[in-house]
């Protein structure tokens, strides 16, 4: 391309017209003149550059890219594979650097049911709490999501910041459990009730009629379709609590990204429950009151 700009020069070529040819900037072109002019020859070749050059060409970065694509949980089986196609090896934290250049991460694989459900009965189910949310921001009525969740002495392990060299360690035990029944919406307002034990159709009937009685306007409750919510017992309340203005949407099976309530349960076990929570049953329970109680003030999740 240098020598090639020279001769191009020499045809009366313009800077900007050999600028366009190989698609540079113009002063790249003017570099390589004014290095023909004084250093002649010498002046096309490389230049010794600062640091070690690329063990990998281009084609064989996006290769090693691609085979730890293949094997996302072990960077030692791309790296063989990587030798084994070109011949060349690269350490673990080379390998790292690319896949961080092409933005992938290491983060937590979650475990997913997508799979199984029916996309056509996903995609009306996303049509249809589209449109009761757009009639909650228009103030028309107040949807809500619903779930239970457990909580025990058998934490959940986050990530979190660490010395190097040093490694925090959270308590865990066997315990009962601590079952959350909760009513949420986006503005972050959220109604809970808390069992210790086993949770029924008959303690759910209980919350939705505790709900019932504190009503505002119409709401919308999205549940899934767990035993509890979809026994007789549950669905022979539906007409009562209709009648005091509160409606039951069943989501489609294997659909749980559709609660937004999971969202929320998430940040209490991932983020907002402390790791002190764990010493002893007595605190978790206080632990779990103190973020339920401060959910809309001190704990909010942000919805785009």
């Amino acid at each position: 391309m240098r020598a090639h700009s020279i001769l191009l020069s020499n045809r009366r070529y313009t800077i900007p017209q050999i600028a366009a040819i190989y698609e540079v900037h113009r002063d790249t072109v003017a570099d390589w003149l004014a290095a023909w002019a004084a250093q002649g020859e010498a002046g096309l070749h490389d230049q010794p550059r600062s640091g070690r050059p690329p063990s990998l060409t281009p084609a064989e970065q996006e290769t090693a890219r691609t085979l730890l694509r293949a094997t996302p949980r072990s960077i030692k089986t791309a790296l063989a594979r990587l030798h084994q196609q070109t011949g060349k090896e690269i350490s673990a934290s080379t390998l790292k650097r690319l896949a961080r250049r092409a933005d992938m991460r290491w983060k937590r694989v979650r475990k997913s049911l997508k799979g199984k459900r029916d996309a056509a009965e996903f995609a009306q189910a996303e049509q249809e709490l589209a449109i009761l949310q757009q009639k909650q921001a228009a103030g028309d009525l107040d949807l809500r999501y619903f779930d239970e969740v457990g909580f025990t002495l058998t934490p959940v392990v986050p990530y979190a910041w660490q010395t190097l060299g040093t490694t925090l360690e959270i308590p865990s035990a066997r315990s009962k459990r601590l079952n959350v029944l909760g009513f949420y919406n986006t503005d972050n307002e959220f109604t809970s009730f808390t069992v210790t034990g086993t949770v029924n159709t008959a303690t759910v009937i209980q919350c939705f009629d505790a709900f019932c009685a504190t009503l505002q306007q119409p709401t919308v409750v999205v549940i899934d379709n767990a035993s509890v919510h979809t026994s007789a017992a549950f669905t022979a309340q539906l007409d009562t609590w209709a009648a005091q203005g509160l409606q039951v949407k069943y989501l489609p099976t294997y659909a749980p990204e559709l609660n937004l309530i999971e969202i929320l349960w998430r940040f209490i076990k991932y983020s907002w429950l402390p790791f002190t929570a764990y010493n002893s049953f007595a605190d978790l329970r206080k632990a779990l009151k103190d973020v339920l109680n401060g959910i809309g003030s001190k704990y909010q999740v942000t919805f785009a």
